[in-house]
């Protein structure tokens, strides 16, 4: 009897506990899901404000562009601009591609070098021209709207464009020659003329503009739900102490992290769009949203971009490092001036 009061028991104290576990994972799946809910409704209405100010700025920008390639504007002002490479150790048609990717983006960048015959040297040096300096319309409106100023985006980028296609073309192997150069006049190539046909282009282009809608929506709204939901969990800090090294290297706050790998992965303006929504919200102030846009607008998009422009003959690891060194120097520099400007103003 005895025996069988105790197995009794025994089973009612183990079915006690797997009643109690299974409460417990009730309620932790329930605070899961309050937790997730609270976070997706935080995220939306920042989300649309976002994805919306994005749309607009991009639509319009890109339709003018769209205007500037299409009527010849943009090849007049290359062939005007093409004896000025011969400074980076690249051909006066390279002004086309590097204008092209400058003003619209990568890949019209490398649609033009498709069409041209260079070394791998001259694809290096023109590759990561362009990938420090590209959609500048654009992006740089985006970066003006997290708060820095307009002009000094404008110098980091092409400055820096420049200054890293003077550097590749002193200390990569191989030379220049541009004695066999043929260039047709400045005074021989319109300023206006339509380019093909002009009603099929724009249809291109509406279904370009569509499809870029569509995925910015998608993307923006799904990366600030995420961010909502890292920081609700503790997530984003597990991830700025992983990479904390990197972001000392790079002279960058360690909060940093998180945008660090959007603006790397996915590229600027989506990286960009949760710094606007940080930085409206308060969480980062303004000296730290300098930092990451000097270096992002240097090194971003080091997966889609570099790929593009590595499959049209440029070295990728080259164009990479090229990168990341003058991101990280340019960061530096704001960092050593904002010490002694911290400096005078204590004294």
């Amino acid at each position: 009897m005895f025996a069988i009061d105790f197995a009794v028991g025994k089973l009612l104290t183990i079915g006690l506990f797997v009643v109690l576990l299974q409460v417990q994972n009730f309620v932790i799946m329930n605070d899961f899901i309050l937790r997730c809910k609270r976070a997706v409704k935080e995220a939306t209405p920042a989300s649309i404000r976002t994805a919306w100010w994005l749309i607009r700025i991009t639509v319009s920008v890109s339709f003018v562009m769209f205007l500037l390639k299409n009527s010849g504007i943009l090849i007049w002002v290359s062939a005007a601009l093409g004896p000025f490479f011969h400074f980076f150790g690249l051909p006066g048609d390279a002004a086309l591609a590097y204008i092209s990717g400058y003003f619209i983006n990568v890949y019209s960048c490398v649609a033009v070098l498709s069409t041209i015959e260079y070394s791998w040297r001259a694809f290096t040096i023109i590759g990561a021209m362009s990938l420090a300096a590209h959609a500048m319309p654009i992006e740089t409106i985006v970066q003006k709207k997290t708060g820095t100023s307009f002009l000094s985006i404008f110098l980091v980028r092409t400055l820096g464009s420049f200054v890293i296609g003077f550097i590749l073309n002193l200390i990569l192997p191989g030379s220049s020659d541009f004695s066999n150069e043929s260039m047709k006049p400045l005074a021989e190539i319109p300023f206006f003329e339509l380019q093909g046909n002009f009603l099929l282009e724009f249809q291109a282009w509406g279904k370009m503009i569509l499809n870029l809608v569509l995925k910015m929506v998608v993307i923006i709204y799904v990366l600030n739900v995420c961010q909502y939901i890292l920081r609700e969990f503790g997530i984003l800090e597990y991830i700025s102490k992983s990479i904390g090294f990197l972001m000392d290297i790079f002279g960058l706050p360690r909060k940093l992290s998180f945008l660090w790998i959007i603006a790397n992965v996915l590229g600027l303006s989506y990286g960009s769009a949760i710094v606007i929504e940080e930085a409206n919200s308060g969480k980062l102030s303004k000296r730290e949203v300098d930092l990451l846009n000097a270096h992002i607008g240097i090194s971003h998009s080091n997966v889609e971009d570099l790929a593009l422009v590595t499959m049209a003959g440029a070295s990728c690891w080259i164009v990479l490092v090229t990168r990341w060194v003058g991101s990280l120097v340019v960061v530096w520099s704001y960092r050593m001036f904002y010490y002694f400007s911290d400096k005078k103003t204590v004294s």
